[in-house]
């Protein structure tokens, strides 16, 4: 499990997420996040924004409904194969 640290807007520390999954769509990049390698763990599908120059990306939480439910029927299979139901 790739380990990756972000560093929230406004914080002064990185945090660290754990990508369990990663999708394509419509010439987006989106993660599929915990925030532990327990069972407990809090998820988050992160969205990947590049600058214009291609030199940094920066990532956001994915809020609206109708793009959180694509990307999910997108990683569906695959994360259930990891042992995580996905309702939607």
């Amino acid at each position: 499990m790739e380990k990756v640290q972000f560093m929230p807007e406004g914080e002064d520390h990185a945090v660290d997420f754990y990508v369990l999954e990663e999708a394509m769509l419509g010439g987006k990049q989106y993660l599929f996040v915990t925030d532990s390698q327990n069972d407990d763990a809090e998820a988050l599908i992160l969205r990947a924004n590049p600058n214009d120059d291609g030199n940094e990306v920066t990532f956001d939480v994915v809020e609206d409904e109708d793009e959180l439910t694509a990307v999910l029927l997108l990683m569906r299979d695959d994360l259930e194969e990891l042992g995580i139901e996905v309702e939607i």
